[in-house]
């Protein structure tokens, strides 16, 4: 009976592994995520995660990805996990190595990416006792995770083989409701850490029967409703619907901040239907998918950041009421104008987050903006109001001033790189757009357009780290993506290079090369030199020709804007490429105030 047993599941593969203790407490637990609707894992090596890297490995319905890099791992995870909306696994040995995961795990938390961290460790008996590569593991993540987890140490115990099957299918749950978001669960192993067999296990395994017991274990398990369609307000805390007021008030603004909802059109077409049953305009994010729908607005505004540069104009278009859908622009522009004029404003919603650093005058409606419009009044749209004639009109100028200085035939400058992503990638290319100058770029130079391009970002805790294995997490299995970066923030991620041999798909990474932190160029220590150059700047004259020779990727130096554009109409279906857009940040930085006025 026992080997009739381990042959009957996962299609020739066994779901419980009677080989030892170990392979039967780490079976049953992949099992359980792969019924839960797990199919990718990301395994760092080490001894200690023995059991889990060997149980993913045999697993044949889940792709078990091998990282050397912790932190390029969990990046890349943290991609795999934005791109398909589901929880990745994530799993690296006891010690420091859970340590290179914490980055990740941040971002995971604060931009809401499902994420499931699996870290092995010492047994009781082998912490706090000078033991090898033991530290304290429990809690590592602090409150950056939706839940923590604690393991026993494995037994063959059909009671607390139950514990981990339900403790599993909690913690798969609470990565994904009720706001998405990493979960831990750190697992203590005794020895052995091989398959090596055991005949305890193996006779323990012979006393299962294989219709009623295996089988009625794992009955009931099955993926939970997807987290898109799982929008309902919290009871007791969302506020009525101002739809009167809105509808009264003459003075409104629609912000359509960061955003990657699940259906971009629908989410598109939801607000375009508010935007013109108020009568209002759509100050569209660069990082919103509503400027690559630009048909859909028919008041979509896309220079708000340059308009709202010029104090009397600014002045007048002080509004009366904001809407806010997703998270705040990256304008300071735009923030600093909400500050000063302090208007009424919703934030739409379905999270249990504080989403205004403002603090202004602001109320959270906990609904999606689909729902919202679904419960808008059914009224004619009111004709256009002198109020939102005034943002058109200075969108129109502003939009077609700034579309001429870009594309001024003898004009070399980063910027133009965003621009010309806007108009000539492929429809629905993925982009991911890393932090620092790129996202600025696209905010302020982006060009609205109607070629559906979807963009990716990690903006929940804004850092550089991870750019590259993000943006490799996003591409994998997936259409041909582009990586927006510049120097530093590719440098800082490199290991994610190593990830070539495992990926399957293409990536081309746009990496514009200003020999150091073309940000701080924008900001006041720039004038204070030294230390600036050294401490901040921080160039570090990289030959990347060289650098992408020695991780065998395919690299490309720029020279032209017709050149660049003939590379990036039509992406290759495999590999990796760069191809380096080589700038100057300070004559950047001095262009940048031309053509925002500031």
């Amino acid at each position: 009976m026992g080997q009739t047993l381990l042959a009957m599941f996962g299609l020739g593969m066994r779901s419980v592994d009677f080989s030892n203790v170990n392979t039967v407490w780490v079976s049953v637990l992949v099992e359980t995520l792969y019924r839960l609707g797990l199919r990718t894992a990301v395994v760092c090596p080490g001894s200690r995660s023995a059991p889990l890297a060997v149980a993913f490995a045999r697993h044949q319905q889940i792709e078990a990805i091998p990282v050397l890099d912790e932190r390029s791992a969990a990046f890349f995870a943290l991609g795999l996990a934005r791109q398909s909306r589901r929880p990745t696994a994530l799993v690296c040995t006891s010690g420091t190595a859970a340590a290179h995961f914490y980055p990740a795990v941040i971002e995971s938390h604060e931009s809401r990416v499902p994420l499931l961290v699996l870290t092995a460790d010492r047994p009781p008996e082998l912490r706090q006792c000078n033991a090898g590569q033991a530290i304290d593991q429990q809690k590592l993540y602090g409150s950056y995770v939706n839940g923590y987890y604690e393991l026993a140490v494995p037994e063959l115990d059909a009671g607390l083989l139950a514990y981990l099957r339900q403790t599993v299918v909690h913690a798969w749950e609470r990565s994904l409701y009720p706001v998405a978001g990493p979960v831990h669960l750190n697992l203590p192993f005794r020895e052995p850490l091989t398959p090596a067999p055991h005949p305890d296990a193996q006779a323990w395994g012979d006393t299962f029967d294989i219709e009623e017991d295996i089988e009625e274990f794992f009955a009931g398990i099955a993926p939970p409703i997807e987290s898109s369609s799982l929008q309902v307000q919290p009871t007791g805390t969302a506020a009525p619907l101002p739809l009167a007021d809105w509808h009264h008030w003459e003075r409104g603004v629609l912000i359509a901040g960061v955003a990657q909802p699940p259906s971009p059109r629908e989410y598109c077409a939801a607000i375009a239907h508010l935007s013109k049953t108020l009568g209002v305009p759509v100050l569209a994010e660069g990082l919103s998918p509503v400027r690559n729908y630009a048909a859909l607005n028919p008041y979509l505004v896309s220079a708000y950041d340059r308009i709202l540069r010029q104090p009397e104009l600014s002045d007048k278009l002080k509004p009366d009421f904001v809407i806010r859908v997703g998270d705040m622009p990256t304008s300071r522009v735009l923030r600093q104008w909400l500050s000063q004029t302090q208007p009424r404003q919703w934030v739409i919603d379905p999270s249990d987050r504080n989403l205004d650093p403002t603090h202004g005058r602001t109320i959270h409606l906990r609904l999606t903006i689909e729902q919202l419009a679904m419960r808008l009044l059914p009224l004619p749209p009111p004709l256009p109001s002198p109020y939102l004639n005034l943002w058109c009109e200075a969108e129109a100028q502003t939009r077609q001033s700034l579309d001429q200085a870009l594309a001024q035939p003898d004009l070399w400058f980063e910027g133009q790189v965003a621009w010309l992503l806007s108009q000539h990638l492929p429809p629905q290319t993925p982009i991911f757009i890393s932090s620092s100058t790129p996202v600025r770029d696209v905010e302020w130079f982006w060009q609205p357009g109607d070629r559906e391009i979807q963009p990716f970002f990690n903006r929940g805790a804004n850092g550089i780290d991870g750019i590259l294995s993000t943006a490799l997490g996003i591409a994998h299995r997936h259409r041909s993506t582009v990586l927006l970066t510049g120097d530093l923030a590719f440098l800082h991620d490199t290991n994610g290079l190593l990830l070539r041999h495992h990926f399957t798909g293409h990536l081309t990474i746009v990496l514009i090369n200003n020999n150091g932190g073309g940000i701080f160029e924008n900001l006041p220590i720039a004038q204070f030199d030294p230390p600036f150059e050294t401490f901040f700047a921080t160039p570090q004259a990289i030959d990347f020709a060289q650098l992408c020779r020695t991780y065998d990727v395919a690299y490309e130096r720029i020279e032209s804007w017709v050149q660049f554009i003939q590379r990036i109409q039509v992406l290759p279906t495999t590999g990796i490429r760069v191809l380096e857009v080589p700038c100057d940040r300070k004559a950047d930085a001095q262009w940048r105030k031309r053509l925002l006025g500031g």
